[in-house]
């Protein structure tokens, strides 16, 4: 038998699903983005123009990701944050593809390829998030307690 210590440790180490899994739970866009570093095409994604009060998940894992009280339009066509709602739950990675140089954003559990952040956005810190939301999966305020995340109500107070 494990001593509390051995199962509080063995409880927080996490295991990444195979593809297989992954890909029978998404739809083909939803995979392609989170796991083959698609991109959604501008102003014909599900959350480019949502104005409702939640957060945003990640699609895959459902980890914690964006409020919307931190959501902007920026006119891009996809969702636009400016700051997540952990810093510690995001990774930036550099991104040289398409001949350009960007830093990409994935999720830290997930490791979803969430989108690219970019130096052009509002104050106070001047970054816009811009994300697919083919990687997001949104919870209204109404049902943040009933979905696990009612720690995040008191953003909404």
């Amino acid at each position: 038998m494990l001593d509390n210590d051995n199962q509080s440790k063995e409880s927080l180490k996490k295991v990444q699903p195979s593809k297989e899994d992954i890909k029978s739970r998404l739809t083909d866009i939803q995979f392609e983005v989170t796991q083959n570093n698609a991109t959604e095409p501008p102003f014909r994604n599900e959350y480019w123009d949502n104005k409702r009060q939640g957060i945003y998940v990640d699609i895959v894992s459902g980890e914690p990701l964006f409020s919307s009280l931190d959501k902007f339009d920026s006119g891009c066509g996809w969702p636009s944050f400016t700051k997540p709602l952990h810093n510690e739950g995001m990774k930036e990675l550099t991104d040289r593809s398409h001949g350009m140089i960007r830093t990409e954003v994935r999720s830290k559990q997930g490791d979803s390829h969430l989108g690219h952040v970019f130096n052009d956005g509002p104050a106070p810190n001047g970054l816009r998030y811009c994300i697919n939301s083919a990687a997001l999966r949104f919870i209204p305020k109404e049902e943040l307690e009933k979905e696990g995340y009612g720690q995040y109500l008191a953003y909404f107070q």
